[in-house]
């Protein structure tokens, strides 16, 4: 490993930074060798940070305080500060969440445990609506192991036993233009003295209004004369308003000691609209644009209803089972249009799009938990799930329907089925073991377009975790896991439909760096070893200094490649761009996190809470000639500094985040690469304590933006087509008004 001199230095620093000096021989009575000295951990089973040490895998945890800390309107914005954890699309405006720079889909986000619907978006879940995030970087059988890079697991709120009421009204403010949001969460029980149950229920609106402004350059230079055949420079402006309501709540009832019956439902109604406007005009005397200017629209809305129930129930002294059952839909309709006109305003091409989804999903999940006593548990479980996607799509160029790609109802369906078992001992007094086994098969069919798909995948993946409390009476440990995962190709991948480009229409030819798209259906799943090594460092008071090496050796690596292909629904050959497995690839890398306050290290220093963590890179798709050739969209490094501070006697807070990715080129075929230009985002917060029950907080978040900048580089024959991409980020203000009633 290319970086093991740095990761042996990390892992010394984390084992002997704060180490507290030994007292005195004379003030200290060493224990006989035969003995251990008794320790009492002080701690709530639900603190974040004794989460983290008793879990049975690496595990990031935080809680309510760490979510609210910045007053942040997305989650992905809370998420994104988290270890090794990247974004991608503008600040503020959302985007995947990758673990450890891994690209789309070797990231498992999980909903209170379970994979979500389909449809369903981490963007779409409020801060407010969530008790803690879990960050676990190596799998383990209940949770499952389509999470070659990790998984993040999303726990909505708990809750509490007494009647509470939160009401949090907020407003921000983007170049010029107000977005009001407002959550509600309300906590009570019911029964006699309470002990018939307890309930939460938490709403949330928004109403946000963005400006996006995109400047896109085009060249193709012959790479044997270095005469520039096509310069064009297009500048875009949109302007858009997105609507949204949810609901969820969680019910339980205590049916007797540790058992309960758990009712779960959540709603979301979302609208959007839009409008742009844009100019494509051709560079020093390059051949003329197709068009001069362009005008567009867009509208959108969507639903999502979802009901969860579970049950657990103990059918012996050291055994109970937990079942768990759900139902939910998705549906979605969009439509867009899009006008280009000449220089003398006479119109060249209309677009029109309109768009519909239906999604159905089920599932069904049991668990057996069994105590064979002295610290060891035996855990047996399986799962079923269930979906089923309707899609229509249509497009009309000049009024008439284009052919190949529209004009067919596409419906597919997916079943997944697990069988898993796992153990947890204490071999040792200072030991913990895991060792799990999970069975999963997943397939995927269709019958629409001209190539049906019947794809079928079964894995097994075996686990081992352990852990070593090497330092008693401290807390400190040290973490190996041994595992395989894997990622499995999604429906949108494997159907072989086309979604062609409209900058070069059918039934004529386009260019490499403008393909059509279109699915595979023989595609396998990516499957991966993996080896994770942490050692973890518990302070006094809560913080935590923790350093991870991991590797992952992959195989039948899936990436999009494009290429040139005769097709149906064209009269000539046309670019194509489809996901193939293209063999193998490894991953590792170095992981630092630490959160402590500064009188932890000595005393009398500034009451100081800061976090930091900082993650370096490395990984090599063995089929792509190098340099550069990672795996798509990880970064070299990414990190995060933060720090708090209240002002002693006062009722002010202030703090501040700092995260940093640097830009990185990333060779992702023979013919084609990607460079992402330098991402660095500033938030600030300010906290007034006005009472004990209401509190003011005004966010910065980017506070000294940078524009996002992407270049896309194809080889075409002898013709180098390079797309460069330049997009505004701005500072956005969010003044929130917190009040428990």
């Amino acid at each position: 490993m290319r970086n093991a001199p740095l990761a042996l230095a990390a892992l010394a620093l984390a084992s002997a930074a704060h180490a507290q000096p030994a007292p005195p021989a004379a003030a200290a009575s060493a224990p006989s060798p035969t003995s251990l000295e008794k320790v009492e951990v002080q701690g709530r089973r639900d603190d974040p940070t004794e989460m983290r040490r008793n879990a049975s895998a690496a595990k990031i945890v935080i809680g309510r305080q760490e979510i609210e800390q910045y007053g942040d309107s997305t989650l992905g914005d809370v998420i994104r500060r988290l270890p090794g954890v990247t974004q991608d699309g503008r600040p503020g405006r959302g985007g995947d969440l990758r673990m450890r720079g891994m690209g789309s889909g070797y990231t498992q986000i999980l909903i209170d445990g379970e994979r979500p619907p389909p449809g369903f978006s981490i963007e779409q879940i409020s801060p407010d609506m969530v008790e803690r995030i879990e960050l676990l970087r190596a799998p383990t059988a209940e949770t499952g192991t389509r999470a070659i890079a990790g998984t993040i697991n999303i726990i909505l709120r708990e809750p509490l036993r007494k009647r509470s009421t939160e009401l949090r009204p907020a407003l921000s403010l983007e170049r010029g233009r107000l977005s009001p949001q407002l959550s509600l969460s309300r906590d009570g029980v019911f029964g006699e003295g309470g002990e018939g149950g307890s309930f939460n229920l938490s709403i949330n609106a928004s109403e946000n209004h963005e400006r996006t402004d995109t400047t896109t350059r085009t060249t193709f230079v012959d790479t044997g004369s270095g005469a520039v055949t096509l310069d064009q420079l297009d500048e875009d402006v949109a302007i858009g308003v997105r609507r949204r309501i949810n609901a969820s709540s969680r019910v339980q009832w205590r049916l007797g000691p540790g058992e309960q019956f758990t009712l779960q439902p959540f709603l979301m109604h979302g609208q959007s609209r839009g409008e742009s406007e844009g100019t494509l005009a051709a560079i020093a005397g390059a051949p003329a644009a197709p068009y001069a200017t362009r005008a567009g629209a867009s509208s959108s809305s969507f639903d999502i209803a979802r009901l969860n129930l579970q049950l657990t129930r103990r059918i012996g002294p050291d055994t109970r089972i937990e079942l768990r059952g759900g139902a939910g839909r998705f549906s979605a309709d969009a439509g867009s249009t899009l006008h280009q006109f000449a220089a003398d305003a006479s119109p060249v091409l209309d677009v029109r799009n309109d768009s519909s989804i239906r999604d159905r999903s089920w599932s069904l999940t049991g668990k057996l938990l069994h105590s064979l006593g002295s610290g060891h548990n035996l855990v047996g479980g399986w799962e079923m799930e269930g979906a089923q996607r309707r899609e229509d799509d249509a497009t009309w160029l000049d009024g008439a329907l284009q052919e190949g790609a529209t004009g067919i109802d596409m419906s597919a369906r997916t079943r997944r089925r697990a069988l898993y078992l796992q153990d947890e001992w204490d071999p040792a007094r200072d030991w913990s073991a895991y060792a799990g086994l999970r069975v999963e098969t997943i397939r995927s069919t269709s019958d629409s377009g001209d190539t049906p798909v019947d794809n079928r995948s079964s894995v097994v993946s075996p686990l081992a975790h352990l852990v070593w409390r090497f330092d008693a009476p401290k807390r400190d440990q040290l973490r190996l896991s041994l595992t395989q995962s894997y990622r499995a190709p999604t429906l949108r991948n494997l159907i072989a439909l086309p979604a062609l480009n409209t900058l070069y229409p059918v039934p004529g030819s386009n260019v490499a760096s403008s393909p059509d798209r279109a699915g595979n259906p023989q595609l396998e799943p990516e499957q991966s070893h993996g080896i994770d090594l942490a050692l973890e460092r518990y302070l006094g008071n809560g913080g935590i200094v923790s350093v991870n090496l991991f590797h992952r050796r992959i195989r039948d690596l899936i990436r999009n490649v494009t290429t040139l292909e005769d097709v149906p629904w064209a009269d000539e050959p046309r670019w194509v761009s489809r996901p193939r497995n293209l063999g193998r690839a490894t991953v590792e890398g170095v992981e630092f996190d630490a959160k402590f306050r500064l009188t932890e290290l000595r005393s009398g220093w500034l009451p100081l809470d800061l976090r930091m963590n900082l993650s370096l890179y490395r990984s090599r798709v063995e089929s792509v000639p190098g340099p550069d050739n990672r795996i798509d969209q990880q970064p070299h490094a990414v990190g995060n500094l933060g720090a708090d501070y209240r002002f002693r006697g006062t009722p002010w807070t202030v703090g501040g985040s700092l995260g940093l990715t640097p830009g990185y080129r990333t060779q992702l075929t023979e013919f084609q690469s990607q460079e992402l230009g330098l991402r660095r985002v500033l938030d600030a917060y300010v906290l007034w304590q006005i009472d004990a029950g209401t509190r003011l907080r005004l966010s910065l978040a980017n506070l000294v933006p940078i524009d996002s900048v992407s270049t896309v580089s194809v080889l075409q024959g002898a013709q180098l087509q390079t797309v460069n991409t330049v997009g505004r980020t701005d500072l956005n203000a969010t003044l929130r008004l917190e009040m428990k009633l």
